[in-house]
């Protein structure tokens, strides 16, 4: 699968031993997918356009795909639905007019959910739908319609998300990993700093994230989520688990913590004070040795 990426903003940290760390923030509005229909092999690529309404997982989509033996682009347009489908529809030579009418007729989550009732009304010559695009099955598979025949059609993926956040850690020994895949689809994560120890290496991030992609549900308009995590790694950078410590969220109802800061600027001091979920407690940073301890 073929990423096209937009670079927002790099980090590096280079510690002793001559080894170096870097995030880069890199978020992809475009993706080009390799799969066949009936066997035959095509190439999809699939472009964010902009958001159907509140909710960043709903968003119209244009697009092309052609059949690899030939490299002709027919034009495709439709909608992303993590929810649901993802619906992708040819009309011909009409297909700037009827994108247009497309569009402006799927205004909610309750159009979106009727996207291809809508979508047949104007008539496409050629579709293409894969069902339940969240469940992360490699390959995707859903159908092609032209005409009254159906072919099954299969993406070489276990992701079609076509607007992603990734936070790329670069890490020694020529490994990396993106935090999309294994903390959340959010992003928003700053590279604080890196540690060595006798257990093994341990990275120190803050990250600021929205509470919901659902500007219009519960927390959506909210200042989001913020704290810090701590990944841990074995010596030779194998990935092993992270913490999280938050000190501000809008879903677990954690405000207003007290921050003090040592002389140096290396130790910070978190009082939190109970939440929904938690008691009240203090995190203690130590930006050095990239560890986080919580106590009461």
């Amino acid at each position: 699968m073929k990423k096209i990426f937009t670079v927002f903003f790099f980090f590096s940290l280079t510690f002793f031993f001559c080894q170096k760390v870097e995030l880069k923030k890199v978020t992809d509005t475009s993706q080009t997918f390799i799969g066949e229909i009936a066997g035959i092999p095509i190439t999809i690529e699939i472009n964010y356009t902009r958001i159907v309404d509140c909710d960043q997982y709903q968003h119209y989509v244009d697009g092309w795909y052609y059949y690899d033996k030939y490299k002709k682009r027919i034009p495709l347009t439709g909608i992303y639905d993590y929810y649901g489908n993802l619906s992708l529809y040819n009309f011909g030579t009409k297909q700037k007019q009827k994108s247009k009418l497309l569009k402006e007729q799927i205004t909610s989550l309750q159009k979106v959910e009727k996207t291809d009732e809508i979508a047949q009304k104007l008539l496409p010559l050629e579709y293409f739908i894969f069902e339940e695009v969240n469940r992360s099955k490699n390959p995707v598979s859903g159908h092609f319609y032209v005409g009254k025949k159906v072919h099954p059609v299969k993406l070489s993926t276990g992701n079609v998300m076509i607007y992603r956040l990734n936070n790329y850690l670069f890490l020694p020994n020529n490994k990396k990993l993106n935090t999309y895949d294994f903390i959340n689809k959010a992003g928003g994560n700053e590279l604080i700093s890196y540690a060595a120890g006798e257990n093994g290496n341990r990275v120190l991030l803050y990250f600021e994230q929205t509470s919901n992609f659902n500007a219009c549900g519960r927390c959506g308009a909210s200042e989001g989520e913020k704290g810090y995590r701590v990944l841990y790694f074995t010596k030779d950078w194998n990935y092993k688990n992270y913490q999280e410590f938050l000190i501000e969220s809008c879903l677990e109802n954690i405000y207003d913590a007290t921050k003090t800061k040592s002389k140096d600027s290396q130790t910070i001091k978190y009082k939190i004070g109970k939440s929904d979920s938690t008691p009240a407690h203090t995190l203690t940073v130590d930006i050095k040795s990239a560890t986080i301890v919580k106590s009461k």
